[in-house]
């Protein structure tokens, strides 16, 4: 009997011996380990990502004439009035500038703005993250925000060679000093746990109690520009529930964000041109 059960045993023993043996790897051969494979799959996951790319643009091509120009108006009345946000933002740019040599402030952190596709998805109820088709190639830094039209998508974990990894607002890993539109008090924002298909929406502490926020009052939530990883004023959602925590001395609530975060196609990262500001 002692033989036919440590047969049925050995596959556990197995198991055991190869995970104490990668218990005992040292942490540069994981990582080796790790970014090697990721990068024999990069190709893989960028050639799908083109793939869809050109199932869109035959797809168009059976859309009418009519609806063809009628995209076509929109699309130029949206470059319209970008091209007066370009000018605004060259005025207060300058203003900006003036201010700080009058004042005799530090220099904002300057970024540079570097577009990018995205290839995958990868949504669990541990991290939300997105795999973008630019890495190193393109100068990308770990750290970097990435935001998009509504405002703060996540922030760059991982950097390869032609592909980034970006960890979502929506994930539990990720945090980020904010405050309420208005308000120059600090709060504390997080992801939380997002169910596939669920709107998306995170959480957020350390919020004053005079701050009130509710369904049908909805508080702005933006980056309070402490730690100077991201710049102040950018979106982050709306707080749409706050109560009061269990020591009383402050509120903790639920924020409601962008439901288009779930199917984002093209994302901007800012990359930053000096990263010893940071």
């Amino acid at each position: 009997m002692l033989p036919q059960r440590f047969d049925q045993a050995r596959p556990f023993a197995t198991l055991g011996v190869v995970l104490l043996v990668w218990l005992l790897l040292p942490v540069v051969f994981k990582t080796f380990t790790r970014s090697a494979f990721f990068e024999i799959q990069a190709p893989i996951t960028i050639t799908d990502s083109y793939v869809v790319d050109v199932q869109n643009f035959w797809a168009t091509k059976l859309h009418s004439q009519t609806e063809l120009m009628a995209a076509g108006k929109e699309t130029a009345a949206l470059i319209a009035t970008y091209d007066f946000s370009v000018q605004q933002n060259k005025q207060l740019g300058a203003d900006i500038l003036r201010l700080e040599n009058l004042l005799n402030l530090p220099p904002m952190p300057a970024y540079r703005l570097e577009p990018a596709r995205v290839a995958r998805r990868d949504f669990t109820g541990w991290w939300q993250r997105l795999i973008i088709r630019k890495g190193r190639n393109y100068g990308i830094t770990v750290g970097a925000p990435v935001v998009f039209s509504g405002g703060i998508v996540g922030r760059v974990i991982e950097v390869h060679a032609y592909t980034a990894v970006v960890d979502l607002i929506t994930s539990p890993t990720f945090r980020v000093a904010a405050s309420a539109e208005g308000d120059v008090r600090p709060v504390s924002y997080q992801g939380g746990i997002n169910e596939t298909f669920s709107a998306p929406r995170g959480t957020v502490e350390f919020v004053p109690l005079d701050i009130s926020a509710s369904q049908s009052e909805p508080q702005r939530l933006v980056t309070s520009g402490l730690g100077g990883v991201f710049p102040p004023g950018l979106n982050l959602g709306s707080i749409t529930l706050l109560e009061p925590s269990t020591d009383g001395l402050f509120k903790n609530g639920e924020v409601k964000l962008d439901p288009r975060l779930n199917s984002l196609t093209e994302v901007t990262i800012l990359v930053p041109l000096n990263p010893d500001q940071f």
